[in-house]
């Protein structure tokens, strides 16, 4: 038996998220279909956690086992041929059988994109937040810094009302250890690495740190909204387009 670790980018947009959904096209059910047509096994590779619908990656991690004694330069051939052109394969390689590419992980990092500009090029439409309107970036660049450390994000967390008493027996405790905006020719991007992730959590912070923007709320209003814990007290969640998974650490 091998333990496999892929490495995965995708432009998310015409897909329901990574995890398997009755009836919906999916990143982990497309690299499942594409991993039973090559080795002839049913297997269903393991994500180093669940992008929502329109969520894009530049190094999202996958593992699974397998008997197929393909050499893994030639899978990554493989499954590029067979999977759709907006999913590739970057790399795979043989990992110790205890390697789970989820509970394996130690940290992650991801980048949110805001494209400034009147008018939004449209090759960028679908992988950007397009948002044209005033906003103060030298407040959102001062906020970003407020939320690192190891904080309860239950503030930013999206309300799954079918999961609540699931949601409340799980800590929402996590550490950022980094968080920041720059701005790099006509887009604000915001960059944040930490220890984990709750759903929409990305999201929620930077649509928090667009009202920041607009002077609704000032920077120093962060650490108050975390420690409220409860969603209502943060901004709306901003669109998936602009989201990137961009690298998983181990």
């Amino acid at each position: 038996m091998r333990n496999l670790k892929l490495t995965l980018a995708y432009d998310g947009t015409d897909f329901a998220g990574w995890q398997v959904q009755p009836g919906a096209r999916t990143i982990q059910g497309e690299l499942a279909t594409a991993i039973g047509r090559i080795t002839g096994e049913k297997v269903l590779p393991q994500g180093s956690g669940r992008t929502d619908a329109g969520v894009h990656a530049l190094g999202q991690i996958a593992s699974f086992q397998t008997e197929s004694v393909i050499p893994a330069a030639n899978l990554v051939v493989a499954l590029n041929d067979t999977l759709p052109s907006s999913i590739r394969v970057l790399m795979v390689e043989e990992v110790a059988l205890e390697f789970h590419a989820r509970k394996s992980a130690i940290s992650k990092r991801y980048q949110y994109r805001i494209y400034r500009d009147t008018i939004c090029p449209p090759f960028l439409s679908r992988y950007v937040w397009h948002y044209p309107y005033p906003l103060d970036e030298e407040a959102m660049q001062a906020a970003g810094g407020r939320v690192e450390g190891e904080h309860d994000f239950t503030s930013f967390a999206a309300v799954d009302p079918e999961r609540r008493r699931e949601q409340a027996e799980v800590s929402n405790v996590r550490r950022i250890y980094s968080s920041l905006w720059r701005r790099e020719g006509s887009e604000l991007i915001y960059e944040v690495r930490g220890s984990g992730f709750l759903h929409h959590m990305v999201r929620n912070l930077v649509g928090t740190f667009l009202l920041v923007g607009k002077g609704t709320l000032r920077p120093g209003d962060l650490p108050n909204i975390i420690e409220k814990k409860d969603r209502s007290a943060a901004g709306a969640t901003a669109p998936a387009s602009g989201l990137y998974l961009v690298e998983v650490e181990y």
